[in-house]
């Protein structure tokens, strides 16, 4: 069992930055990959970034790249999301989530966050 939760969030103004966190709990957390998502209102919940058990691996939606930064400490039981040159539309509510399988879909994601709202104004 892992128990994700976010933090982080807030009010940026377009072309600021934010660190979303993301802590988890059990001894497992190292052999999960681990993934950002986010959902705007209105909206379905789309992919953000991905990074491997071992950190040496990331994966960015096209969206973000060169923008979004995902990295993850094991000892810390920590995920993080840096997250500059923020638009207005990144706007929406950030999810951590926690997989066995490497890029896996959406719905095979095992344990989610509660989220983090992040709101970017122009």
């Amino acid at each position: 069992q892992v128990q994700l939760v976010e933090s982080g969030g807030g009010l940026v103004q377009a072309g600021g930055s934010l660190r979303l966190s993301c802590a988890a709990s059990g001894r497992t957390f190292s052999s999960y990959a681990m993934g950002w998502f986010r959902q705007a209102p209105g909206k379905e919940r789309d992919f953000v970034a991905a990074i491997s058990w071992s950190e040496v691996i990331t994966y960015y939606a096209d969206s973000v790249k060169g923008r979004f930064t995902i990295s993850r400490d094991n000892a810390k039981n920590k995920v993080y999301l840096q997250m500059n040159s923020l638009k207005p539309e990144d706007t929406a509510v950030y999810y951590c989530a926690a997989s066995r399988s490497w890029l896996a879909p959406l719905e095979e994601y095992d344990y989610w966050g509660q989220g983090t709202q992040v709101t970017v104004s122009s």
